[in-house]
């Protein structure tokens, strides 16, 4: 089975323009993908595009990481219902470089090797690109027709809030990347989210038709839950995989907590174990759930690509922690086991608002567990909050110094998962 046939089987490919497949068995073929730079990190919602480069590379070809410092400044109609923010240059280069920081992480661009890997940012190629020679050069090779039938032009068009020519212009930008990089970089093959499909396609047609070329280009599909929930996202906002945003042992709980049905699509697209290995592992959870060792897996792979083996095993000390003997109690922990809870969200809180006692449901909100009152108060007398282990059973509950584990902390829990170490000083 060759790699192509292994990324269907692994879920990972929804559009394939014809020749592809023949294009990428002749020779060795560079390859990009684009990463838009909306945050000085990118999160798990990047990974697919991030392991399709990867692919690329183990396989004998050659990946280009394109970082979009000049479509940054656009924005990509693409899935959006309204016009974006603009960001600023300043901005736009400490994403740009945390970006490079991460994607370095993944691929191999050790220049001794004949595919190494190589980043380009289309700013470099846009700043000096006057409007008038964009019209000529690019403007005139793609029929104002053939823009308006994308998808995604197309709905913004016939939305409430339409689109500008800032952004209705994108798809000609990214469809001159592929072109520049065809010409300078011999740059054959695109490849993205399936929502990127027209952008992609608009690229291809643009080396057709300005430089008498063929070009390719593949498609994922988009990552959705099972349960309908948008995939990356917590109660807590993005799964970064910057380890300052999201912690190496919250990432880990990420993947740990998916549910059977996200789980058995997850392991084929996030990890690189093989087929027969899978395959197994899916029987084996198939006949005992309970044990979840597809989850265990499938946290333990992703963890460890992204972060490291040291990290996820820090993860799974963490884990076992507060998970393992969660029904003994909380005084039991000594001081270096709360203190070597990798990644637990911790806040700090002044010992002297403990004198006296302060209601549970102040505490939360004063914290920061909980954002406010009310949603403290409704998950309290929902019986969704701990402290110490023990479930709180009454909004009046006192907080005070008695409370303290080893005079100094206190830990809280909400719901079944998610846990949080106040420093009281």
């Amino acid at each position: 089975m060759n790699w192509i046939e292994d990324l269907r089987w692994r879920g990972m490919i929804q559009d394939i323009m014809p020749g592809t497949v023949e294009q990428l068995q002749k020779e060795m073929t560079t390859g990009y993908i684009g990463f838009d730079p909306t945050a000085d990190s990118l999160h798990i919602g990047s990974l697919v595009p991030i392991l399709l480069l990867v692919h690329l590379q183990k396989n004998g070809h050659k990946p280009i990481a394109l970082v979009g410092g000049a479509t940054g400044m656009v924005g990509d109609p693409t899935g959006k219902s309204e016009e974006r923010n603009l960001l600023d240059e300043e901005a736009l280069q400490r994403n740009i470089a945390g970006v490079h920081k991460q994607l370095a992480k993944y691929l191999n661009f050790n220049p001794s090797l004949s595919n190494a890997a190589e980043m380009a940012n289309n700013y470099d190629w846009f700043k000096d690109f006057s409007f008038i020679d964009f019209l000529r050069d690019v403007g005139k090779h793609i029929t104002v027709n053939y823009m308006m039938a994308k998808d995604s032009v197309r709905k913004r068009i016939e939305g409430d809030t339409g689109i500008s020519y800032t952004e209705f212009a994108y798809q000609l930008m990214q469809g001159f990347d592929f072109y520049h990089l065809y010409v300078n970089k011999g740059v054959k093959l695109q490849m993205g989210g399936s929502d990127q499909w027209g952008n992609i396609t608009t690229g291809t047609e643009l080396i057709r038709r300005k430089a008498g070329g063929e070009a390719f280009a593949f498609t994922c599909p988009l990552i959705t839950k099972a349960d309908g929930g948008k995939f990356g996202k917590t109660e807590s906002g993005n799964v970064w995989l910057d380890p300052v945003r999201t912690s190496p042992y919250q990432f880990y709980q990420f993947w740990l907590n998916a549910s059977d049905a996200d789980a058995e699509r997850w392991i084929k697209i996030f990890t690189f174990l093989e087929r027969s290995f899978i395959e197994s592992l899916l029987a084996r959870h198939a006949e005992n759930p309970g044990a979840r060792e597809l989850q265990k897996t499938l946290a333990k792979e992703v963890t460890s690509f992204v972060h490291g083996e040291e990290e996820y095993n820090k993860a799974i000390e963490t884990t076992e922690k507060l998970f393992t003997n969660a029904s003994a109690p909380a005084e039991s922990l000594s001081v270096e086991d709360i203190e070597s809870m990798q990644g637990v969200t911790r806040f700090d809180y002044a010992l002297s608002k403990l004198n006296e006692g302060i209601d549970v449901v102040s505490f939360l909100a004063e914290t920061g567990i909980f954002p406010s009152k009310g949603e403290a108060r409704k998950t309290v007398q929902g019986g969704g909050v701990s402290v110490n282990r023990k479930k709180v059973e009454d909004i009046a509950m006192k907080v005070d110094a008695s409370l303290l584990l080893h005079g100094k902390y206190i830990l809280a829990q909400k719901g079944k998962k998610s846990y949080y170490l106040v420093v009281v000083g």
